[in-house]
């Protein structure tokens, strides 16, 4: 189809009518052009079809379809063609029900357990989120199916959302906020961005040219159309200037009538109207061009595959040596969770599910007896329930308490307002372990919970929200049959109040101030030495690993140079299971404020017993680089890193070094106020500056015979020398007024020019 053609063929008014909805859920069409109009559909985990008149946040309900576990899940997967595989799938029933996109994956980073769309977002890792998202997108548009990855940017949390503004510095937006986004562009090319509804730096994302065109465009090179979330849009003019393309919902013809008028005052080029339409036209056709309605969507097998995705996801974050359990065992299932999972968060990604299985009836054939423990809907437990657990309890081998966050706690549109779990839920782990030190708890939830009970129970396995088949899953690693290799997305603290972002988070009226800049998460947590419930990349297995062999190809490299790390792992327990390697980069004597390691690889590894693999990453000057706001790049800093592998952020087996050198020179601009000590850590610098440092250090020689007032003056120089650092250069004119203002001129010029 050429769009261009077709476009020059259209009047103002059509043109502008096609950059907002039809309504709900599809792009307008143009009748007289015989331009068609096609569907998008909520996401990203499973289709929420709805018609026309249907809402956006899931009151109403959708098609029957397949609920595959949430991203906080896939996340700790750590598996990138796992999810891959659920793309696929989740593509397959985009064409078999007639959408061009599915909305997602969504990708904002998890700044604090409080965001209540937590459960919607792979991690707080920016590396890993880009990484997954990527997979993800790859998978689905495999299909011809496009994607719309949300929400750009910096949307982290609920409270306020559609009239905050995320004020963070361009570092912390480039190093955290933003990489998720590049990375799955880079790699994937989403069909569609969904620009989110918050201010960033007070302007609003759908209206912002330097997000959606100079950074998305320009520098990322995205190809597809901009939309906005739905009302995210204030001033549709400014909007399509700063390349926002399709408004949706429809607007009722409201914004499409200030478009035409924009126009046609010359307040808008109609060169912008007419690329927007282009962007939303070239992917109309991308997908009506290769429609298959006639692709089967089995969803019984897609049943199956959402539990086999869930069992990789889960997440063993304790175990005394109580799993996995004997199906020889009596064993008691206790919460209501056991019968009735809570598998998804609510809102917009809320799927009508044509099945679901729990994990009380995955398990119908083994020694297990239930007892409800608690009402989730009503978040109490009475003396009864609790009786009638403690006593089933007492009568099991083991007793696993399914527990968690119930619906009410975590949704899209609010943030919740502490990290406890329901008290009653609490109430009810303490009493079952005090009755059976044999105490498993399985925890459904999105997001990270405090744990008061954690020294008191044998294991805790970390369900998140599994989708609707979690109940197979939860069975079979409980069990045996599958061996859990889930690793933490992200950390789990020991307490709100430890999280970076407590003081900050929610903000003030319309100011959410992201003051803890890029120490988000780990990169917090392990700069503090802060003790943690459980650490970023964490997760035990029914098996061990041994990390050996660390191998650098080189000991010292340019930044425009690729090094290759090499690791060997091995299995050296009694059964078969999956490690997910971690490397980590640091650097070791940074003049900038960087955290002691960040994620820059991951591989998930199967292993026999005793088999070793070689597994192997390649890092790049992104690998080593920090976002430089003097040269608006990233930038290499020449020095050492510490190249570090192991099995979470707090469990490194192995560390290497390598110098890194780098070759881009920093614009210098010294001035009289420079102080000696920024202007010493430039060698170029030092070098001009010698003579001065010669002329100071002779007048602060020792000048006694006797060895104790030499010893005292050598002390004097040292302390001058020292403080020194702090002067600024205009100060040595005060150093017998030997440097005239002529001559620290002429010191300036050479030392900028040096």
């Amino acid at each position: 189809m050429d769009v261009k053609a077709l476009v020059s063929q259209m009047t103002l008014e059509e043109k502008a009518g096609l950059c907002s909805g039809l309504d709900f859920w599809h792009t307008k069409p143009v009748q007289r052009l015989g331009v068609p109009s096609t569907m998008v559909s909520d996401g990203p985990h499973g289709l929420r079809k709805q018609d026309q008149e249907a809402d956006h946040l899931g009151v109403n309900d959708s098609i029957k379809a397949v609920c595959m576990p949430a991203a906080c899940a896939t996340a700790a997967s750590f598996d990138r063609e796992l999810i891959r595989r659920m793309g696929e799938a989740i593509g397959d029933s985009c064409q078999h029900e007639e959408l061009s996109v599915v909305l997602g994956p969504a990708v904002n980073i998890k700044r604090s357990p409080l965001c209540g769309r937590n459960f919607e977002y792979f991690s707080e890792d920016p590396y890993l989120a880009g990484e997954m998202a990527a997979s993800y997108i790859n998978g689905v548009q495999s299909r011809n199916v496009g994607t719309s990855i949300k929400h750009f940017a910096a949307n982290s949390q609920e409270h306020r959302r559609m009239s905050s503004s995320s004020n963070a510095d361009e570092r912390t937006l480039r190093e955290i906020y933003f990489p998720a986004f590049e990375t799955s562009v880079k790699k994937a090319q989403p069909w569609t961005v969904m620009c989110s509804y918050n201010r960033i730096n007070g302007v609003y994302a759908s209206e912002n040219p330097w997000l959606l065109t100079e950074v998305l465009r320009n520098e990322w090179g995205f190809e597809g159309y901009v939309m906005s979330d739905w009302g995210a849009v204030s001033d549709r003019v400014a909007g399509v200037a700063a390349g926002l393309d399709l408004e949706m919902p429809s607007s009722g013809g409201v914004n499409d009538r200030k478009i035409v008028e924009a126009v046609r005052s010359g307040k808008l080029d109609e060169a912008k109207v007419d690329l927007a339409c282009e962007r939303i036209l070239n992917i109309v056709y991308r997908y009506l061009e290769n429609a298959k309605p006639e692709t089967p969507w089995d969803k019984e097998a897609d049943h199956l595959l959402s539990a086999k995705i869930a069992s990789e996801c889960m997440v063993l974050l304790k175990n005394n040596g109580l799993l996995p359990l004997s199906k020889e065992d009596d064993v008691a299932f206790i919460g209501e969770f056991a019968a009735k999972p809570r598998f998804q968060g609510g809102g917009s990604s809320h799927i009508n599910s044509f099945k679901t299985t729990s994990a009380l009836e995955a398990a119908k054939d083994l020694k297990v007896t239930y007892a409800q423990g608690y009402s989730a809907g009503l978040d109490c437990a009475t003396d009864e329930q609790i009786a009638e657990a403690v006593e089933a309890a007492k009568k099991a081998k083991v007793a696993v308490v399914f527990a968690g966050l119930p619906d009410s706690y975590e949704s899209e549109g609010y943030d919740r307002t502490h990290m406890r779990m329901p008290e009653c839920q609490n109430r009810l782990i303490e009493a079952v372990a005090a009755a059976n030190p044999n105490t498993v708890v399985v925890l459904h939830n999105g997001s990270p919970v405090e744990m008061p009970w954690i020294d008191k129970v044998g294991a805790v396995l970390e369900a998140y929200l599994g989708g609707q088949a979690v109940g197979i899953a939860t069975v079979q690693i409980l069990f045996g049959d599958v061996n859990p290799s889930g690793h933490l997305p992200e950390t789990f603290p020991r307490k709100l109040a430890d999280n970076p972002s407590y003081l900050f988070y929610g903000g003030e009226g319309d100011k959410a101030d992201y003051r803890e800049g890029v120490f988000v998460g780990y990169r917090y947590y392990d700069k503090k030495e802060m003790d943690v419930l459980f650490p970023f990349g964490h997760g035990l297995s029914y098996t061990t690993f041994a990390y050996s062999d660390l191998r650098l190809s080189a000991s010292e490299i340019t930044d425009k140079d690729t090094l290759t790390v090499t690791v060997t792992v091995t299995n050296t327990g009694s059964r078969e299971g999956k490690t997910v390697v971690q490397l980590y980069v640091g650097d070791d004597k940074s003049t900038v404020l960087r955290p002691v390691r960040e994620l820059k690889g991951f591989e998930k590894v199967a292993l026999e017993p005793g088999e070793s693999k070689e597994v192997s990453f390649t890092l790049d000057k992104r690998s080593f680089a920090y976002w430089n706001e003097q040269i608006h790049d990233w930038h290499v800093e020449t020095g050492d890193f510490t190249i570090q592998v192991g099995q979470s952020s707090r469990d490194i087996s192995l560390t290497g070094t390598v110098t890194v050198k780098s070759t881009v020179e920093l614009p210098r601009h010294y001035t009289a106020d420079s102080i000696f000590m920024d202007i010493l850590t430039d060698p170029k610098a030092v070098q001009a500056l010698q003579p001065l440092l010669d002329a100071i250090r002779q007048t602060l020689a020792p000048s006694g015979d006797d060895a104790t007032e030499a010893a005292k003056d050598a002390v004097s120089e040292d302390m001058s020398m020292a403080m020194l650092q702090y002067m600024p250069l205009r100060g040595v004119m005060s150093f017998g007024g030997s440097v005239t203002p002529e001559a620290l001129q002429a010191l300036l010029d050479s030392l900028n020019n040096a």
